[in-house]
């Protein structure tokens, strides 16, 4: 398993979920009244911020490997402050020439997809400090991925690994499927699986409920907690500009 997605979801799933931009000059992408923001890190001060808080979740679960987070133009690595104070972070990798770190375990079942022309990324490291009342924190930041893979970078296929236990979650919340069987990760030395969603899935799943919230009666996923269609297209459209 990829542990970096353990410690983070321990306390939402538990709970039956079935830096200051001012002080750094550092714009957040999205925001909130609560003073809640989801920024990209690329500073080394971002990065240590957001280590720190992979260590502290990784440790309180027992995960072995190095979480230290390095600069890489492959990466995308995304941070959720509360009033300054990091409390989530996940990094998206892109693929390249050295693959992606499910490759390790998982090159066979990536590689068909590459093989049909697809353009694949990952999620990894991803941390969360907020208890089980933050489903919507977390959607957020699942969902600036998924921007990020979709329109900044044109993916066709987000995969994670994960802990056999959390199958549930990501399939219900966000539609993964599993692929291939059940390995241990030497990184971590824990047991994982690899699962994979189609961007297609999940931009007809925000075309349908993204935004809706509790008015979305009977749909228990993340999507009716991810912005509007609406809403992602200004995001992007913002980031667009900041990268010229």
């Amino acid at each position: 398993m990829n542990g970096e997605l353990e410690a983070g979801l321990e306390n939402l799933l538990d709970s039956n979920v079935a830096e200051d931009g001012a002080q750094s000059g550092i714009e957040d992408i999205v925001t909130d009244e609560e003073s809640f923001g989801i920024r990209l890190v690329d500073t080394p001060e971002g990065r240590n911020k957001a280590s720190m808080l992979i260590h502290k979740m990784y440790a309180w679960r027992g995960l072995a490997g190095s979480h230290a987070l390095t600069p890489d133009p492959n990466r995308v690595t995304l941070m959720a402050h509360r009033r300054g104070d990091a409390v989530g972070t996940l990094t998206l990798g892109l693929d390249s020439p050295s693959g992606l770190l499910a490759d390790q375990l998982f090159k066979d079942e990536i590689d068909a997809f590459r093989a049909r022309g697809a353009r694949v990324c990952e999620i990894t490291k991803l941390a969360f400090d907020m208890g089980g009342t933050s489903k919507s924190y977390l959607a957020a930041l699942f969902n600036l991925s998924v921007i990020f893979a979709r329109d900044i970078h044109a993916c066709d296929y987000i995969f994670i690994e994960i802990s056999p236990r959390h199958r549930g979650f990501f399939n219900h919340m966000l539609g993964f499927e599993q692929l291939g069987e059940e390995k241990v990760n030497p990184r971590v030395n824990v047991r994982g699986i690899l699962m994979h969603v189609a961007l297609d899935y999940m931009t007809e799943q925000t075309r349908l409920y993204g935004g809706k919230g509790a008015a979305a009666v009977g749909v228990r996923s993340f999507f009716p907690l991810f912005y509007s269609p609406r809403e992602e297209q200004g995001i992007v459209n913002r980031l667009r500009q900041r990268n010229g």
